[in-house]
């Protein structure tokens, strides 16, 4: 069961609400048992006509929603490496990735529909083509097909890699840029599965609710709980982009127990119109990462909605969490990273 993540899930909490995707203009509410029919269909279709396989790239260019999900699964099955771009790029800095890593299909949300045209049109030019296109919403481009309708095109029947071994590559995580093209963290099956004990040990109950905004190209998005609240079975609420509005209602209409971001999210917050009025009273603890917190916010949100903070300290290449500083050294200890996780050596 390396990398069939949700066929194991599925065995013990089938029924079980995995994910809640409020970015969609129609809510998506999905157990456990339709999140892995989704990825098997999505992995049959990946298999055949797409013709995927161990180690191929499967790469998506999308806004957070259950597809990124969908693709992360399909691809533990089959031992093919999801590749997820940070849509913050220009297309010609995707075009570069892409050159560099030769995915075979690429998946995209319609906010992106300009940048994937102009890609198709440079690689046409060169000798690499990418052979298949999912669009996600809208009327997608003229060669590419609906994200949805593959789903539905596609038998339900299990897909498990038999060869598949814990230091396989599941993902690629493109993190720097900032003196040149970002480069590709090759994530494995094993530092997934270490990340999630040492979130664990330090973090998670199992009936935790999560609400995640961090974007689901990204570690803190993929990986810091939601990978652990999967192997868990707990429920994760995904949106489309941060709203801080829009995250205040929902931890109160969920009854979140865990939520994470920057500090400025967390200072957009307190400026949001309902944030008097809004009832963070389910929360058990906020995790910050990023940025070191400052200490007036925390004392904000202790004092106004009796809010215990947690800071985090993680590498991308690391997959990714490393530090965790508790609540009760959050101003004692303010700008400290604290103490590495239990499975964490330093030096």
């Amino acid at each position: 069961y390396i990398g069939d993540y949700l066929g194991r899930r599925e065995i013990y909490s089938p029924e079980q609400l995995a994910i809640i995707d409020a970015g969609k203009v129609l809510e998506l509410r999905l157990t456990y048992r339709e999140m892995n029919e989704r990825a098997n269909r999505l992995a049959n279709w990946l298999q055949d006509p797409a013709g995927i396989g161990k180690g191929d790239r499967v790469a998506i260019l999308a806004r957070d929603g259950v597809e990124h999900l969908d693709c992360f699964f399909a691809c533990g099955k089959l031992g093919a490496i999801h590749t997820a771009f940070n849509w913050r790029l220009h297309w010609r800095e995707h075009l570069g990735i892409i050159r560099n890593t030769q995915p075979t299909v690429l998946i995209f949300s319609d906010d992106f529909v300009d940048d994937v045209s102009q890609i198709v049109a440079a690689l046409r030019e060169t000798s690499y083509p990418i052979a298949h296109y999912l669009h996600i919403e809208g009327a997608g481009l003229e060669d590419s097909h609906h994200f949805e309708a593959a789903l539905e095109e596609s038998a339900a029947d299990p897909v498990t890699c038999e060869s598949l071994d814990k230091e396989d590559i599941a993902c690629l995580l493109f993190t720097g840029g900032t003196t040149g093209l970002p480069k590709g963290a090759m994530i494995s099956h094993r530092m997934i599965c270490w990340n999630v004990l040492n979130t664990v040990i330090h973090d998670l109950h199992h009936d935790d609710i999560y609400l995640n905004i961090y974007p689901l190209f990204h570690a803190g998005g993929l990986f810091a709980y939601l990978s652990s609240q999967i192997v868990f079975g707990n429920t994760t609420v995904l949106t489309r982009q941060f709203d801080p509005a829009q995250v205040l209602g929902l931890i109160e209409r969920e009854g979140v127990t865990v939520f994470a971001g920057v500090p400025t999210m967390y200072q957009m917050m307190t400026q949001a119109p309902n944030w008097e009025a809004a009832d963070l009273s389910s929360l058990r603890f906020c995790t910050s990462g990023g940025a070191p917190l400052p200490v007036p916010l925390v004392e904000k949100y202790t004092q106004e909605k009796g809010i215990r903070f947690k800071q985090g300290f993680g590498m991308t290449e690391f997959g990714p969490g490393l530090f965790a500083l508790p609540p009760e050294d959050a101003i004692r200890k303010a700008g400290s990273i604290g103490r590495p996780n239990y499975f964490v050596a330093v030096r």
